[in-house]
């Protein structure tokens, strides 16, 4: 059954109407699969076409710094919880690190998605690359590791500043082999510049980085993503 709309921008739409209407947002979902002839939200995504994940996941190696970027509401945090979830097909534990959502709105979001690997959630607020490294280094396998987002990484004042916090997550994954995703915010100004898919001088920087930290970078806009190496 062809979708009305991508799935992204159908969720937005859901989101849209749990606020304006006061309800749960898994009702929301759910309202929104019936009206595309689906009795729920997990039977219109199981049928949905494939999303981008699957790619992604093929082009990762060890070691891997990937990030995951784009404005409000075009996907990323979904494929950073896809990847998550698809980390047993490289053998990999999924970890998702998250300042942003709690561990309730991540396990409702899982609920929806299609496939059955199992995902680590960590909401703590402690999250910074000392924490991650740390946590990641007491799994019994390399893990693939989401982390939402880079522009909160930094927010407390007694953790280093987001350079040296990417440094040493770079250097983390490279001794371990583990895979590290990091999702990422687009600056504003990208709506305003008529172009079709963000770039890395699009990232929003409150706080200067290195991009040649990462390997790769995925963009996202309006159903379209790009893959590549950085660089």
């Amino acid at each position: 059954m062809k979708l009305s709309a991508p799935l992204y921008q159908l969720k937005r739409q859901a989101k849209r109407m749990a606020r304006d209407e006061g309800i749960a947002l898994h009702a929301a979902l759910d309202r929104i699969a019936g009206a595309q002839g689906f009795r729920s939200w997990s039977h219109l995504a199981a049928a949905a076409q494939p999303g981008p994940a699957e790619g992604v996941l093929r082009q990762l190696d060890p070691g891997d710094m990937l990030l995951v970027a784009a404005r409000p509401g075009q996907g990323k945090t979904l494929l950073g919880l896809e990847l998550a979830r698809g980390a047993e097909i490289l053998g990999r534990r999924g970890v998702f690190f998250t300042l942003d959502y709690t561990r309730r709105e991540v396990e409702e979001h899982l609920a929806r998605l299609p496939g059955k690997g199992e995902v680590t959630i960590d909401t703590s607020d402690e999250i910074c690359a000392a924490y991650i490294t740390t946590r990641l280094a007491r799994l019994d396998r390399p893990a693939l590791a989401v982390i939402d987002y880079l522009q909160i990484l930094d927010q407390r004042r007694d953790t280093p500043p987001l350079a040296d916090q990417l440094a040493a997550l770079n250097a983390h994954a490279k001794a371990s082999g583990a895979i590290l995703a990091m999702i990422s915010q687009v600056d504003r100004a990208f709506d305003a510049s008529g172009g079709n898919l963000p770039g890395l001088r699009d990232i929003r920087m409150p706080n200067r980085f290195d991009p040649a930290l990462f390997d790769k970078a995925c963009f996202l806009h309006d159903g379209q993503v790009r893959m590549g190496r950085v660089g």
